[in-house]
């Protein structure tokens, strides 16, 4: 690696498993101290003990983006840890596959439940992560994983796709008005991936891999680690211009459906 993200420090949420996880573990090999942050402890605590085992610099925080006073805490105990935050990688995030209904048939519990972790979670990451950096006054690097259901308003899945929709506006916002102190956002729409819950709780997994296989331009579905680059990428000086944008990555999937 080329170790472009030598001693910038990074929190990533929802980081125990999927796009989280890749990230952590590349950003670390390109030279970060990363937070890795989630729920549930198990997966952070491993996915950071990985990193350590192999020579990167990681600690795992067990955090509920839902919780204000948890996601405080985790930024605390990032500068307590390492002096300072540069990176924010707001990655945790649900979807309620087979709950997320049409609207006149969904429930307000599961609307609430999927804005709460989806939006409201990336507010309180945002806000705790900005705070640090405005006070630290050398710039930093935002970025929200939306969806490609932010695009396309998809059946049935509103609460989801709104939730989504709010995180593309939410970058666009801290971009406009950070970019002056010197402070990156931007978001990124991944599209269907190999693991998602859409596959595992389906009745029929294998005929829903395939209708999303006839579909897509590059013949196979995407993995965390496609998108995992990406996000590192745009943590880069590298990345520099990059901002206020919303990055497709998603194999064309857009383009045809």
């Amino acid at each position: 690696m080329s170790g472009k993200l030598k001693n910038k420090v990074v929190i990533i949420t929802g980081a125990g498993s999927g796009i989280g996880a890749a990230t952590a573990r590349l950003m670390a090999a390109e030279g970060a101290s990363v937070v890795v942050t989630g729920v549930p402890e198990e997966g952070v605590i491993s996915v950071a003990a990985e990193i350590t085992s192999t020579g990167g610099s990681a600690v795992a925080i067990p955090m509920d983006v839902t919780d204000p006073q948890q996601v405080e805490s985790a930024v605390a105990h990032t500068v307590e840890s390492f002096g300072r935050l540069d990176i924010l990688v707001a990655n945790a995030g649900i979807q309620m596959h087979h709950e997320d209904r049409v609207l006149h048939q969904l429930s307000e519990d599961v609307w609430d439940r999927t804005h709460d972790v989806n939006y409201k979670g990336q507010y309180f990451s945002c806000k705790y992560a900005l705070a640090q950096m405005v006070k630290q006054d050398e710039g930093g690097v935002v970025i929200l994983i939306a969806s490609i259901t932010a695009l396309s308003g998809m059946s049935p899945n509103v609460s989801y796709s709104s939730s989504k929709a709010g995180v593309v506006n939410l970058a666009r916002h801290i971009a406009v008005h950070y970019g002056p102190k010197g402070i990156r956002a931007n978001s990124i729409s991944p599209g269907p991936l190999e693991r998602t819950p859409d596959f595992d709780n389906h009745p029929d997994p294998v005929g829903r891999k395939k209708e999303y296989l006839d579909k897509m331009p590059v013949g196979r579905l995407g993995t965390a680690e496609d998108i995992a680059p990406f996000i590192t990428f745009l943590s880069t000086d590298d990345a520099s211009y990059a901002s206020g944008a919303n990055f497709v990555i998603d194999g064309g999937w857009t383009i045809i459906s």
